[in-house]
């Protein structure tokens, strides 16, 4: 799952630049035109390129954006984090959706369209319903802080390939503070209505900054990853004669002034907030409903992630379900294995034993290979066998990378960044290897598939190559459809050959849906019912091996990050759902790969639309 800056989740979403293709007009003779398809397609055309118009208003608000779809528009700039900025923002969101209801009539639209005009609607639905909220949530955490983001975008996603682009860079070193500081300002308004911000994301805020600051031009030591990112990216430019080589120490110069001018004390001040934070942290870490308007803003964030109405009980009680459901299916798995003892001392058994390399590798540099190496291969083994599952199919590429040090943490999930729509640069699957112990063989590959294949990177990359819709679509963001489908392919992969071979593969994938099971208890838990931290800690590891640093962060994640952990299974149940509807209603007219291309050919959307999408293909299928 990929996200900018949590703030703005709602008002910008990324997309690609595809031009739209108007619908075929359908006739029912050469002499005799439907009139109402052909005013269908008509008013359709016009929405279309409305929505492609104001699209390309709305991605100017955000450079980041900007750049995260290859543009070099505004790349000396980084996004106003003010509430000022939000506010222009979403008044700008109010007034698009007055002219598009004022301009256009939605029962002369094709389907399609339709489907565009709901999604434009409901994003910015949910963002005014948001700003009552605006102050409730945490600024700064360890999970998706600008501590950690902005220097990973300089880094991989700011392309320097000109003199011009790294002139940019330097910009925006001194933006990035500007940024931070604005955020500051936002975090401490926060804590002023009464927010605590937990103490162990205090101390990750702390440790990601100081990490960041730490080293040349900072300090003394090792150049800083900023510092070493400058260089490499002048050498690069030297070596490509677009330099010579004093013009590349002026540029170095500039930088060095920049980190120490700018981004330095920056990343001071967000350390020194923290800091002063630390006095306010309860004993014991609690959800939501220890926190102002708690209760509302949890009923609020479950909406947004599932895109659906269910309630905190109704989640909490489906999840318990799956997890019963989940521990028989595990419990036939475990006899495969040939071992003799109870499913919860097979728990115990595969968690403490890291140092059996039957379950873990080395935690070495070769280990930390070794993973990305197998990673790599269980992902190609699914791009061989994808045309029998998919009609269409990615074009970018996908690599799988090891976290940056500045940012890894120990047992922290992985998770995915998208390429370019224009395959400039490949999707990159990310992994936390800093601590191999928390890393268990059995699961490497369900995730491979989860954040690569047929997971993230193949739904993200077919978004954003669409075709024939509106821009804004190509890239919408819908975590219950993006997580739901990143799920759903792990148990796809189970159908596909050469996948789970052994029985230990096979226990990784039901622990893996195990584990979003899971979440639905304990996330509702924490903020719904008044678990603990600690509670929701034993819950967990009661019901999965997941190593004990593993589930600490994960709990720790949902602490910070409320309700996101529930879109997955919820996501995922409803692909499933709809497949199974699809498989018997269509009986030996349905087709797998046309049932992907109908759930993917849309890209991100609501779950209800999803289901009406599918409903409607069954419905001509018949």
């Amino acid at each position: 799952m990929y996200k900018v800056i949590a703030v703005f989740v709602l008002l910008v979403t990324l997309t690609a630049c595809g031009e739209p293709t108007a619908p075929a007009i359908q006739t029912r003779s050469p002499e005799a035109p439907d009139t109402s398809v052909v005013s269908a397609q008509t008013e359709s055309q016009r929405l279309n390129s409305w929505f492609d118009a104001k699209y390309e208003e709305q991605l100017q608000f955000s450079p980041i954006a900007l750049t995260f779809l290859g543009r070099k528009d505004r790349q000396a700039e980084i996004d106003d984090f003010s509430a000022e900025a939000e506010d222009r923002q979403l008044e700008w969101m109010r007034a698009s959706v007055e002219e598009m209801e004022r301009e256009f009539d939605y029962d002369s639209l094709d389907s399609e369209t339709k489907t565009s005009w709901d999604i434009w609607k409901y994003q910015y639905d949910q963002a005014a319903r948001g700003v009552e909220f605006r102050y409730s949530g945490l600024t700064f955490e360890q999970m998706n802080g600008a501590q950690g983001f902005l220097p990973t975008f300089l880094i991989s996603f700011h392309t320097v390939e000109t003199v011009a682009d790294f002139e940019a860079y330097i910009s925006r070193l001194a933006e990035s503070a500007r940024a931070l500081d604005q955020l500051v300002e936002r975090a401490i308004e926060s804590a002023n209505r009464g927010v605590i911000t937990p103490g162990f994301a205090l101390d990750g805020v702390i440790e990601q900054s100081r990490n960041v600051v730490t080293g040349a031009p900072f300090t003394d030591g090792d150049d800083s990853a900023l510092w070493m990112d400058a260089k490499t990216d002048l050498a690069a430019l030297v070596e490509d004669s677009q330099l010579e080589q004093s013009q590349a120490d002026l540029l170095l110069s500039q930088t060095e002034d920049a980190l120490v001018t700018y981004v330095g004390p920056a990343f001071e001040r967000v350390i020194a907030w923290a800091e002063s934070e630390k006095s306010k942290v309860p004993e014991v870490s609690t959800g939501l409903l220890s926190q102002p308007n708690g209760e509302a803003y949890y009923n609020y964030l479950l909406s947004v992630q599932t895109t659906t109405d269910l309630t905190a009980d109704e989640i909490h009680e489906m999840g318990l379900a799956d997890v019963a459901r989940l521990r028989a299916e595990m419990e036939a798995v475990k006899d495969l294995t040939g071992f003799g003892g109870s499913l919860q001392e097979f728990f115990v058994m595969l968690r403490e034993t890291p140092n059996d390399e039957r379950f873990y590798y080395p935690n070495t540099d070769e280990g930390r290979q070794a993973y990305i190496d197998d990673a790599t291969a269980a992902i190609n083994n699914i791009k061989a066998v994808l045309p029998d599952y998919f009609a269409t199919l990615p074009k970018a590429d996908l690599v799988v990378r090891r976290v940056e040090p500045f940012r890894e943490q120990d047992g922290a999930a992985q998770h995915y960044y998208p390429g370019t729509p224009d395959g400039s640069r490949p999707g990159v699957y990310y992994a936390h290897l800093s601590d191999m112990n928390a890393m268990p063989k059995s699961e490497m590959e369900v995730i491979a598939y989860h954040e690569g294949l047929p997971g993230h990177h193949m739904q993200i990359s077919i978004a954003q190559e669409l075709q024939g819709i509106p821009q804004f679509r190509t890239q919408a963001g819908f975590t219950a459809y993006s997580e739901g489908w990143g799920l759903y392919s792990e148990y796809l992969a189970s159908e596909m050959p050469g996948t789970y071979a052994d029985p230990y593969s096979q226990y990784g994938r039901l622990m893996s849906e195990m584990w979003r099971a899971v979440r639905l208890v304990v996330d509702t838990g924490l903020h719904a019912q008044g678990w603990t931290e600690q509670q929701a800690i034993d819950y967990f590891a009661q019901n999965s091996s997941v190593p004990l640093a593993a589930i600490t962060s994960e709990i720790q994640r949902y602490i910070v990050m409320p309700g996101q952990a529930t879109s997955y299974k919820i996501g995922m149940n409803k692909f499933l759902e709809l497949r199974a509807r699809a498989r018997e209603e269509l009986g030996d007219a349905f087709d797998i790969r046309e049932f992907h291309d109908t759930v993917l050919l849309g890209g991100a959307m609501p779950l209800a639309l999803l289901e009406r999408r599918v409903d409607q293909w069954i419905s001509e299928g018949r």
